[in-house]
């Protein structure tokens, strides 16, 4: 399917099942998904949603591993005019339930048991205004039924009047309409969802897909989280353009991973810099067991030359590239190209993506010279329609120009590669998650025992950065940084819990009264 950009996923997931038909689409847990098997099934449970009243524009959520289930319900809520809505699977219930509501999702499609805690039923427990129906996903590994193999048999079993409604949704589904939603945390602490189009998404990951050289031959083993836009658009969603095989992985692990490479023959793996550094030091590496593997992107953070080289040399990738994106911009803004040096990789995003403008503005809006450090500002067909239900938010965010402003602080170069130098807000990296001072703070403030708050980004050798919490607690609380990071663990997702707590009396403060966080850091 080389050369053709459909309008929706509906138009390109009824194209791969006439294209590439039994060939494997998803190899999941022990069971191989063809393509003609995903429309099958995708078209089920999309009768399915249509059955309980799910029409054009209704939005459901997905809070689940990557699994193949995870694929079949986003194509299904698609294929029939509805917006996927992500819920990052390391949130605690409390904080998935805000994203659910927040959405207006009516159906959230949650994993019954993983890594110990019962998903579905923490979420089943609390109150979500709008939402009818939770539908359980077995866990990877799991041989226990659940709510979506139901779903997909009643599906199956349809009616023709309900098939004809259903065809009609789908055939109503055009380039220009929302087809996720993909919230993501800000600076004042509550999470914005950023609208994408069918359009938008498929344009922008055929052309990853090109850059890449992605193709039909490959086996792609995704490690990324899919309610990310790395592990779901930069994944699946350009397999599925490229009629590449997927191997979702649910949870990273250096020895499965490396004998996944191993056994099925793995030709592709995008991943943060810390899963490569992770494979090159571990003992069980042998290079000649994943000679394979000829494809590779990363980025997410600052990249070491000697890393690239290491890539290159130690681990045998031909292609490996590195991009720069984020969520308000399908998660894609630049890419290297095949034939860049390691230098420019590793100390490079690379270069805009066509039809995408990228530039480097000064405080006063001026577009600045080569080599001038400035804000990142993006303008293109990528760029997201705005903040759901936030027309303030989206309003600071894309100017009057259409220059959608990033928060990142960089530099270009007279060939037009950009270095990305320094964050202007305060958020930071931890493993390749994005992490919020503002929404950590909030979360932190929320025990009886912590009067004030202020979180930074602390270097650490296997992670990037780490979360430091500078805390001044409540008199006579007794409080110790154990308890308080245990606490944490409790109701906050683990990227997000402090390494680290530094008890103080007073925050330091500049004369309107925020916190230095530079004085903070400069404690550490």
């Amino acid at each position: 399917m080389s050369g053709f950009v459909p309008t929706s996923t509906a138009e390109l997931l009824d194209n791969a099942a006439a294209h590439f038909g039994d060939k494997p689409f998803i190899v999941d847990d022990g069971r191989s998904v063809s393509f003609s098997e995903l429309a099958r099934d995708v078209r089920a449970l999309a009768r399915a949603l249509v059955a309980e009243g799910f029409s054009s524009g209704d939005r459901a959520a997905i809070w689940a591993p990557n699994c193949a289930e995870w694929i079949i319900a986003a194509l299904a809520i698609q294929y029939v005019g509805g917006t996927l809505v992500t819920v990052n699977t390391r949130y605690k219930a409390s904080e998935a339930r805000d994203i659910i509501s927040d959405s207006g999702s009516s159906v959230a499609f949650v994993v019954d048991k993983f890594l110990g805690v019962d998903y579905a039923q923490s979420l089943a427990a609390l109150t979500i205004d709008g939402l009818e129906h939770i539908v359980t996903i077995k866990a990877p590994g799991s041989s226990d039924h659940d709510g979506i193999s139901e779903w997909i048999a009643d599906g199956a079993a349809a009616d023709d009047e309900l098939r004809r409604q259903c065809t009609a949704q789908r055939q109503s589904v055009g380039a220009d309409d929302v087809s996720d939603i993909l919230f993501t945390s800000g600076t004042t602490g509550r999470a914005k969802g950023v609208v994408t189009t069918h359009g938008q998404n498929l344009k922008a990951f055929t052309t990853f897909a090109d850059i890449l050289g992605l193709d039909a031959d490959d086996r792609y083993l995704i490690i990324n989280p899919f309610f990310h836009s790395f592990g779901y658009k930069a994944g699946w969603l350009a397999a599925l353009l490229r009629g590449a095989t997927v191997y979702p992985m649910a949870v990273f692990d250096v020895p499965a991973v490396l004998d996944a490479i191993k056994t099925q023959a793995i030709t592709v793996m995008p991943g943060p810099p810390t899963l490569f550094q992770s494979i090159l030091m571990h003992p069980e590496l042998e290079p000649a067991d994943i000679a394979t593997l000829k494809k590779a992107t990363t980025g997410a953070a600052v990249i070491p030359t000697q890393l690239i080289v290491d890539m290159r040399q130690t681990l045998g990738i031909d292609t490996v590239i590195t991009a720069y994106g984020l969520s308000e911009t399908c998660g894609l803004v630049t890419m290297c190209r095949q034939g860049d040096s390691p230098d420019v990789i590793a100390h490079t995003s690379g270069r805009a993506i066509p039809e995408v403008e990228v530039a480097i503005m000064d405080a006063d809006g001026r577009i600045c010279d080569a080599d001038v450090p400035g804000e990142i500002v993006v303008r293109g067909y990528n760029v997201m329609t705005g903040y759901f239900n936030n027309p303030e938010a989206t309003a600071d965010t894309i100017d009057a120009d259409g220059w959608l402003h990033t928060g990142d602080i960089g530099t270009l170069d007279a060939e037009g590669n950009i270095r990305i130098t320094d964050r202007l807000k305060d958020m930071f990296i931890s493993g390749g998650f994005n992490c919020y001072p503002a929404e950590i703070e909030n979360q932190l403030l929320q025990h009886a025992d912590v009067a004030q708050v202020a979180v930074i980004g602390m270097p650490d050798e296997r992670m990037g950065e780490v979360c430091a919490a500078f805390v001044v607690p409540t008199p006579n609380s007794g409080i110790n940084d154990a308890s308080l990071i245990a606490w944490s663990r409790e109701h906050m997702a683990n990227y997000k819990v402090p390494r680290r707590v530094i008890f103080t009396d007073a925050l330091p403060l500049n004369a309107s009264g925020k916190v230095l966080k530079t004085t903070l850091r400069n404690m550490l």
